[in-house]
């Protein structure tokens, strides 16, 4: 995922058919949904609407991996308000608990990444999900 990072910044990457700003781009979704479901339960502790602000983003980034993704987004979307960057995300922050934003980042990754002919043609399927 460094890597990956590390490109992006460098050379100003997003993926083909990204949605954007109005978007998670799929390649960033797993990180989001990982890191949503790891958080579940925490909200005392990183409360979903505060985890774009620098105080949380410097004390949890390197232990959760939403704050992590939440840290890339802003260091690659510089010079501008986090909401007007990524309204999506900056919407999601509206949710109450880390549960829902689970529940909604899963939904949202079956529907854009998985339920997309493109993108799921690529993957190998065997005889289990038959």
């Amino acid at each position: 995922m460094r890597v990956m990072r590390c490109l992006q910044l460098v050379y100003v990457l997003e993926p083909a058919g990204s949605h954007g700003v109005w978007g998670l781009d799929d390649f960033h979704a797993l990180p989001f949904v990982f890191g949503a479901a790891q958080l579940m339960g925490l909200e005392g502790e990183v409360p979903t609407g505060e985890v774009y602000k620098e105080r949380v983003i410097g004390e949890y980034a390197d232990g959760y991996l939403y704050v992590d993704a939440i840290r890339q987004v802003l260091l690659a979307k510089k010079g501008a308000p986090f909401h007007e960057t990524s309204p999506m995300l900056y919407d999601i922050t509206a949710v109450p608990t880390w549960q829902k934003t689970y529940t909604g980042l899963m939904k949202m990754y079956k529907a854009e990444v998985l339920g997309k002919f493109p993108v799921i043609q690529h993957f190998l399927f065997g005889p289990s999900l038959r």
